[in-house]
This record gives C-alpha cells, sequence and structure tokens, in this order.
C-alpha cells in the first residue's frame, strides 16, 4: 500500500466483533532483525488484536534493519541520535497509517517493542503520547536525549509496561532501572518487572506482556 511508511506484516485478528472495530498492536523489532522477528508472538497474545510487525528503515551492518545506526568504539558506542527521532516520528506516521489501512479503532492503538525496538517506542511515546494508548517495553534503554522533548501533560495515566532480563548482556539492567527510574518521575501508570533472564523474551516476561494487554483491552 503506497500510503504505508514502513514494510510490515500483519495477523488479523483471531476473535472479532460486529460492535467494535480491533484495537490495534504495532510491534518494532530489534537491531539486525526485520518484520517477522516478533511476528510468532502474536499467537500468544489477547485474539481481539490486530498485530502489525513493522521493519525498520536502515539497513543493517551485518544484515537486516535498524532504526538508527550505532557506532562502536572503545570506550562504549554512539548513536545517530537525529535518525533515532527521524524513525519514532516515522513510527508516530505509521500507526496511524497502520489503524486507518487495517480499520482498526484510533482510540486502542497500542505499541510495543524489543530492544532497539523498545527504544523507539518510548521514544514514540513520551514524545507523542495521545497517539498511543499504551506501551510495551522489552529489554530496551531510554535515550535521555528525548527527556527535554517529553510531552508531560498527555502522557498522564499512560500504561506502560516494561521487562528486562538481569543477566542482559546487550542491554545492561541498568538501562532497564534507568527506564524504571525515569518513568516514575512522570504521572504515568508503569509496571515493571526485572527477570532472569538474558538479552530476550523469555516465557515468563511474555506472560507478563499478555497479562496487561488483557487488563488493557477490559
Amino acid at each position: 500500500m503506497s500510503q504505508i511508511s514502513l514494510t510490515h506484516e500483519v495477523v488479523k485478528p483471531r476473535q472479532t466483533s460486529a460492535e467494535a472495530k480491533a484495537p490495534l498492536l504495532v510491534m518494532l523489532h530489534g537491531v539486525g532483525a526485520n518484520e517477522h522477528d516478533l511476528l510468532p508472538l502474536a499467537q500468544y497474545l489477547d485474539p481481539r488484536l490486530c498485530v502489525v510487525s513493522a521493519r525498520a528503515p536502515h539497513r543493517y551492518q551485518f544484515g537486516g534493519f535498524s532504526w538508527f545506526d550505532i557506532h562502536w568504539h572503545a570506550k562504549g558506542f554512539n548513536i545517530d541520535t537525529n535518525q533515532a527521532q527521524q524513525s519514532w516520528e516515522t513510527v508516530q506516521r505509521f500507526l496511524g497509517e497502520a489503524c486507518s489501512a487495517y480499520d482498526c479503532d484510533p482510540k486502542q492503538i497500542y505499541l510495543g517493542g524489543f530492544s532497539q525496538g523498545a527504544i523507539m517506542s518510548l521514544g514514540a511515546t513520551l514524545t507523542k503520547p495521545e497517539l498511543i494508548a499504551g506501551t510495551i517495553l522489552m529489554s530496551g534503554r531510554w535515550m535521555p536525549e528525548v527527556g527535554p522533548q517529553t510531552d508531560r501533560e498527555h502522557i498522564a495515566n499512560k500504561p506502560i509496561v516494561a521487562v528486562h532480563g538481569v543477566y542482559d548482556e546487550v542491554i545492561p539492567i541498568q538501562y532497564g532501572r534507568a527506564i524504571r527510574d525515569f518513568l516514575q518521575t512522570l504521572p504515568v501508570q508503569l509496571e515493571y518487572h526485572e527477570f532472569a533472564m538474558g538479552h530476550e523474551i523469555n516465557l515468563d516476561s511474555l506472560q507478563v506482556v499478555v497479562k496487561w494487554l488483557k487488563q488493557q483491552l477490559g
């Protein structure tokens, strides 16, 4: 579809209603992956959801795609913050496009991501919270550059769930705790969990996400 900003895959709702449009969940993958990476999770999620898994716009050096470039050096890494902002703005636009394309409920648009996809989900939520009904952050990181752009008025009461592995070797647990600590300064409805896992989505963390989504959908 020419009006859609990002390449994506979709899993249509397994349970539909004649009275209401389907809620939408847009999922964002991590660096080096693609739109197929998180799609298998759809089978475990609420059957009322229309699940759209989007592909990041930039090709990654080792294959797959990324939301922004990462430059590694002896002391750690730097990220292309301009690319990151452009990508979360693209995601914000994509939410409305996907909602229209699949005839979903614009008041029930959820956003979730893993790793770099979680970074994008958080950036999109903090800067345009009115577009998003709730956000799922899996093994992500908070970009301090987003802080000054946070829309503190519209973020009020926004439901957010964050999960992170205490043995995460890619985005260590202190980054998950930094997300928690920052979000605790905002008037959001935060649910935060740590698990005995690495940089992954294990069964326990997935069950938290499944339960959280069911609670949001009612």
